[in-house]
């Protein structure tokens, strides 16, 4: 594999490939504390040529340096590289098999014991995994007993083999299949990704036959290798040849110059039969070595590992959340009216000791709550509230505006909070969102499956109303009927209006006031017929007989309507919201795939033009599936 990585260079831990065009490759290149290990391999050189060490020479940045040669096989540089095995049922037809397992034992007896070396055997799915070792046997055995079986998912096996090889040294990867992969679960883009941001080398020997050379060619560029096409035949001559190589490959060292740092140039040339053969790389050396400075120590281990913490992140997360909901549901505190009646009827002196000490007791616990809500006080202004008051008054919630404000900031802090815990910034500000949109969506549904009921149940009122006045009851009677005998959320409203009719709000008005905080239309026609009937004059019964005809052959014709059209109304859901989802699916499953889309302008601006369109496909949907009855 010497030949193949060309450029896969390694700066503190791993730089940049860098590719060579000729006979000779730099390899691998590691910077440590000043010094420079790097390995080159010269067996791009015309055969029988033999290449003089003692000729060879480095330059940094057009200056020569000095350098030691030695062996590959001093141990100074840790080389491992991973074998991945297609055993997929396509390897079965011929001897393509036979070859392979051939060709491998040819590769390990050539590749020099000092290297180690591990396997990854895959079909449908990666299956056997060997670390890298000098066990020769164990991978030879692996091979030899791997049953071929059905599908091929060779970009999830080198991404396997990727994070198997370590990340120590050279390292490389050494592909044999003969398919294109049918199977994984992730792309050629990614494990390509992968692979080039670990360091790691990928070689590929694809029989003769198989077509995806082509394909997988970028894999190889990418990483510094290449695409090695063979057949059965040839394969263990190739495979020898990649061991060779790695036996060849030579362990050149230097110091780095004083006043060099950061990204530099190096050159090799060395010599071979009075011809000359370099190649460079450009490659970073780190921060130069302060003279007299002391070494760096590095730091020991984290007082609080990641699961202690993100259990104290939870742990605060749901103290928050104590606080709150003791916020809301504390106890609210009785009013001067009241205190007063209590001691009234309790016979007791409301300055006395005892009433004191009682009050003060309700006053204190109920201080955090108060002291929240007079804190969202100031942020709802009069038009919000009434806005908000009436949105939960219609969707029958006891809060208040200024309490459902505390909550809705608590769930969107909670939410952003969550996120971030769960998947960093992208998941915080995703969670923000989420919990200030969803509670006004699902306060939005919550008044519409209300007003629904409402709407359900208005016909069936009037002729309950219609019978009560028939039979000599006044209107408010009549009201006081469907109070009693009636269901929520009529019941509920309509009690409330009487309430008010008793407090000295005429009938007609606070009527009114009910189709104001439902939103329903048919019931304000309700309210306009009564106040035409009580100015005019008539049978309100009939008229309400008639109302209440009309309104059941509407609910039947509406209902009629949403069942015609709900094909086309979850449609409209599936389309809007399939987008949204598989992109939060991706965040879990594969965030490399879809973080250029927040990570790049050109991802920016792909989401702004996929936010305005799914809006305008939206309110296309929404109109389309709208009829107004």
């Amino acid at each position: 594999m010497a030949t193949t990585i060309s450029g896969a260079l390694v700066a503190l831990a791993v730089a940049t490939p860098a590719h060579a065009t000729n006979e000779i490759n730099i390899d691998h290149f590691q910077a440590r504390s000043g010094s420079v290990s790097m390995l080159v391999s010269a067996d791009g050189l015309p055969e029988g040529t033999v290449a003089d060490e003692k000729s060879l020479s480095v330059t940094v940045d057009g200056n020569p340096v000095e350098a030691s040669v030695d062996t590959a096989a001093s141990g100074e540089i840790e080389r491992s590289t991973v074998l991945v095995v297609d055993t997929s049922m396509s390897m079965s037809k011929g001897d393509k098999y036979d070859a392979a397992v051939a060709a491998v034992n040819a590769y390990l007896e050539a590749t020099p014991a000092e290297i180690a070396v591990g396997l990854v055997t895959f079909a449908g799915k990666v299956k056997e995994q060997i670390a890298p070792s000098t066990d020769r046997a164990a991978v030879l055995a692996a091979v030899q007993g791997a049953k071929l079986t059905r599908g091929t998912s060779v970009y999830d096996a080198i991404d396997a083999a990727s994070e198997l090889v370590g990340t120590d040294g050279a390292r490389s990867l050494l592909v044999l299949s003969d398919g294109a992969d049918t199977n994984s679960s992730t792309t050629l883009a990614v494990a390509s990704n992968d692979a080039t941001n670990a360091g790691v080398v990928v070689d590929v020997v694809a029989l003769q036959g198989s077509g995806r050379a082509a394909e997988i060619s970028t894999l190889a560029d990418k990483t510094g290798g290449r695409v090695i096409p063979a057949d059965p035949d040839a394969l263990s001559s190739v495979l020898v040849e990649q061991g060779d190589a790695l036996a060849g490959q030579l362990l050149v060292e230097f110091e780095i110059p004083q006043g060099v740092s950061g990204e530099a140039s190096v050159d090799v040339t060395v010599s071979a039969s009075d011809l000359s053969y370099s190649d460079s790389a450009y490659v970073d050396l780190g921060a130069a070595p302060a003279i007299g400075a002391p070494d760096v120590v590095k730091s020991s281990k984290a007082l609080v590992s990641t699961p202690v913490m993100l259990l104290g992140a939870l742990a605060l997360f749901l103290g928050l959340g104590g606080v709150l909901s003791v916020a809301l549901t504390g106890p609210r505190g009785p009013s001067t009216a009241e205190a007063r009646l209590d001691s009234y009827f309790a016979g007791t002196d409301p300055q006395s000791g005892a009433s004191r000490r009682k009050r003060r007791a309700h006053t204190e616990a109920a201080s955090l709550r108060q002291s929240a809500l007079a804190v969202a006080d100031k942020v709802v202004n009069a038009d919000l509230e009434t806005r908000i008051a009436q949105r939960l008054t219609g969707a029958g919630s006891a809060l208040t505006a200024s309490e459902w404000v505390l909550l809705h900031a608590g769930m969107a802090v909670g939410g952003s909070a969550v996120g971030f815990l769960m998947g960093g910034a992208v998941l915080g500000i995703l969670g923000l969102i989420t919990g200030t949109v969803v509670p006004w969506i699902y306060l939005k549904w919550r008044h519409r499956r209300r007003l629904n009921a409402f709407n359900g149940q208005l016909a069936q009122t009037l002729g309950l109303m219609a019978g009560g006045l028939q039979a000599g009851l006044s209107l408010p009677q009549a009201v006081d009927t469907v109070v009693r005998e009636g269901h929520e959320p009529m019941a509920g409203e309509l009690r409330r209006a009487l309430v008010e009719q008793r407090l000295g709000v005429d009938i007609t008005d606070a009527l009114t006031s009910v189709g104001t905080r439902m939103d329903s239309d048919d019931f304000g026609w309700v309210v306009m017929a009564i106040r035409i009937q009580r100015e005019v004059g008539g049978n309100l019964a009939e008229i309400l007989h008639t109302v209440s005809d009309t309104l059941r052959e509407r609910e039947y014709l509406r209902r009629q309507v949403k069942a015609l059209s709900a094909e086309g109304r979850l449609s409209g859901y599936i389309l809007v919201g399939l987008p949204p989802l598989i992109f939060v699916y991706m965040l879990f499953s594969n965030r490399d795939y879809i973080s250029v889309l927040y990570t790049t302008g050109l991802g920016y601006a792909l989401l702004a033009a996929a936010v305005v369109l799914l809006g305008i496909g939206s309110w296309a949907m929404s109109k389309l599936a709208t009829v107004k009855v």
